[in-house]
């Protein structure tokens, strides 16, 4: 057993924030003085909670985005571990069809730019599969008690359709990421795991989930890690879509409001807030697996 790492705060690291900081108030005043630009922190507020007609705290545009970018990581995630744990485990099938299929949707989603997915898929799912299916009508002829359910678990009846295909698109996407993970966290155990397994007298499906995916997870929860903190990145390029999400509310308000920096800065902020979170969660989870690995 490796003994535990402490952390502590050394003089390297006051010098690095110290650095960062005068950068950061150069860069500040760089474009107060060169620019001349007028700083105004003060609607900020209002972008984050804002009073309602009855006088209530409601959430702010950039609130409504940055729950919006979270609920559309969540789904995407969801779907693109379902992908991805199926493209993987075909991967490192017996089946040639299966490894065929499998590394096509993985070469396929990993060599094409992200932004023509968006278009491609928006428009063919978007326009024809969820017209044909129905899906927009469907929400439509909910209960107005069911329509508010359907706006907070993913989108209004209006948006549904695209909705569904930037999940579409950012689900594929992502998941061929995690078909590589999988791949490559099930590959790395070690032969002998499965010899074990086999002279145990395990099927094959047995051996896979009994033996070598628990051990295999525990090498894949960094990387999974990253690539969750990767999608609520990557969620921002379905602003070009119309998603009401974080990035697509910032646009919306610098455009009214022309306080680039302000907005951006914030925008800024909301998204590492969420990475940072998902980071810690991560690392917590990695060490409470070590520890019952141990």
């Amino acid at each position: 057993m490796h003994p535990q790492r402490t952390t502590s705060f050394t003089g390297l690291d006051a010098v690095l924030l110290l650095v960062l900081a005068g950068a950061a108030g150069w860069l500040a005043w760089r474009v107060t003085t060169v620019l001349g630009y007028d700083w105004d922190w003060s609607f900020l507020g209002r972008t984050i909670l804002r009073r309602s007609e009855d006088g209530s705290l409601a959430p702010g545009l950039l609130l409504k985005g940055f729950v919006a970018t979270l609920r559309l990581a969540a789904w995407t995630m969801l779907l693109a571990l379902a992908a991805g744990v199926a493209a993987g485990l075909c991967r490192v099938s017996r089946s040639l069809f299966l490894r065929l299929c499998a590394r096509t949707y993985v070469e396929t989603m990993r060599n094409t730019p992200p932004l023509v997915l968006v278009f491609l898929f928006y428009f063919f799912v978007g326009d024809w599969i969820m017209t044909a299916l129905g899906a927009q009508e469907l929400a439509y002829g909910l209960s107005e008690a069911w329509q508010e359910r359907l706006a907070w678990i993913m989108a209004p009846p209006g948006r549904l359709a695209a909705f569904l295909s930037a999940l579409t698109t950012l689900a594929l996407y992502e998941g061929a990421y995690i078909a590589e993970i999988v791949r490559s966290g099930v590959q790395s155990i070690e032969r002998g795991q499965w010899e074990a397994a086999y002279a145990l007298g395990l099927s094959r499906w047995q051996r896979m989930t009994r033996v070598i995916l628990p051990q295999a997870l525990r090498r894949m929860i960094p990387p999974l890690a990253g690539q969750f903190i990767s999608t609520i990145k990557d969620s921002s390029i379905v602003a070009v879509i119309s998603i009401p999400e974080l990035t697509f509310e910032g646009l919306e308000l610098m455009a009214a409001t022309y306080r680039t920096f302000e907005i951006w800065l914030t925008v800024l902020g909301l998204y590492l807030l969420a990475c940072l979170a998902c980071s810690l969660a991560a690392r917590r989870l990695e060490t409470r697996l070590a520890r019952r690995a141990a």
